[in-house]
């Protein structure tokens, strides 16, 4: 069994990167569908959202922009810390008050975007990313060692 986890170990950067691709591919396309109309636009209308309208318009903007961030692995923190916190106002103000629970009240996917975004924070932005074009800090993240409690 330690076989298995070393092994699995050694491609954590790997999957860690990949679901941080496909966390910010998705994120990027809410962004877009609200903002451009495309992808079924605004709430699967085909519209877009008004500029400058709170808090929709704002929340599109996040999600284009800190998709791409996290999408490409660029100042993946701070954009991921944003992005959930977008999704944790949407979640209390949006679609809390309509039900206790997610699945009552629509409130999936904010959820979900919520705490993947989260994680991201405190993970990184894992391989594969831009950032670690620009900064030597990224490959002294691989060599760290975990800390144990």
């Amino acid at each position: 069994m330690p076989q298995i986890t070393a092994r699995l170990d050694q491609y954590r950067p790997y999957a860690l990167g990949l679901f941080r691709m496909v966390v910010g591919l998705l994120f990027l396309c809410h962004g877009a569908a609200s903002l451009f109309g495309v992808l079924g636009g605004a709430g699967g209308t085909g519209g877009t959202v008004p500029a400058g309208t709170w808090p929709g318009w704002y929340a599109a903007v996040i999600e284009l922009v800190g998709g791409a961030l996290v999408l490409l692995g660029l100042g993946t923190r701070t954009a991921a810390f944003i992005s959930s916190g977008a999704m944790a106002y949407a979640y209390f103000k949006v679609h809390q008050p309509t039900g206790l629970f997610p699945l009552e009240n629509n409130g999936e996917l904010s959820v979900m975007y919520c705490w993947s975004m989260l994680l991201l924070v405190f993970t990184g932005p894992g391989a594969l990313a831009l950032g670690g074009l620009f900064s030597a800090t990224r490959a002294d993240d691989r060599k760290r060692e975990p800390v144990t409690a």
